[in-house]
């Protein structure tokens, strides 16, 4: 919503479309005409949501794909958007056909809830393919990726915290991504075991605190980089 504003008041619709139809698949207390009004509520958020999705995600692919080539050569990783039910139709036509299923769960199991990013090494999920270490750095790769699409709206830039950085990750790529990680100009926030680890990542130009914490006690420590 930090990219495109009105999809926050959709999101609010289509949650409050989702609560209602969710407490009448469990209790069973809606009449037909009640129902009806609020499944065509929920198809007509859904439906703005999955266009407000739809365009989002073709603007994150490219910069998702240069960011990941900085990181990773990986050719045969894609990333593809899963709305949530059958891309070949209508949410309402999905909803009547699953009533009866979702009566006995209880949820609606079909709408831009159960939406999902997909990323896959030909036929294959990434997940299966990748080492930790890729994992890692696929991950990260999405997340700024989503941080330059919010610096090109003008409103706001995003501030990063990155647990254990060093971790799964050999000098070569630890650098790499602290270097994509400074050219955000963002704020970023990392904690590490080994500080000498990351002592060596950042240009000399760019501003860095270190601090240490131990017993719930922070202090600040000089920055020794040469």
């Amino acid at each position: 919503f930090h990219v495109e504003p009105r999809f926050l008041p959709a999101g609010q619709r289509l949650q409050k479309a989702l609560r209602q139809r969710n407490s009448w698949l469990r209790r069973g207390t809606l009449d037909g005409a009640a129902q009806a009004a609020w499944d065509r509520e929920l198809c007509l958020a859904s439906d703005e949501i999955d266009g407000y999705r739809r365009s989002y995600i073709q603007a994150l692919k490219p910069e998702f794909e240069q960011t990941l080539s900085e990181l990773l050569d990986l050719p045969d990783l894609t990333l593809s958007y899963y709305r949530g039910w059958d891309k070949e139709r209508d949410l309402s036509e999905v909803l009547n056909a699953s009533l009866i299923r979702d009566q006995q769960l209880g949820h609606t199991q079909a709408g831009p809830q159960r939406a999902d990013l997909r990323l896959r090494m030909g036929a294959y999920n990434a997940v299966d393919m990748l080492s930790r270490g890729q994992q890692k750095l696929v991950v990260c790769a999405l997340k700024i990726a989503q941080g330059h699409l919010v610096n090109q709206t003008k409103r706001g830039q995003c501030l990063y915290l990155v647990d254990d950085l060093p971790s799964e990750l050999d000098e070569q790529h630890r650098q790499a991504l602290c270097r994509l990680l400074e050219d955000l100009h963002c704020q970023v926030f990392i904690t590490c075991v080994d500080h000498e680890l990351l002592r060596q990542g950042w240009r000399t130009d760019t501003p860095v605190a270190m601090f240490h914490v131990e017993h719930g006690q922070i202090t600040q420590t000089q920055d020794h980089r040469e």
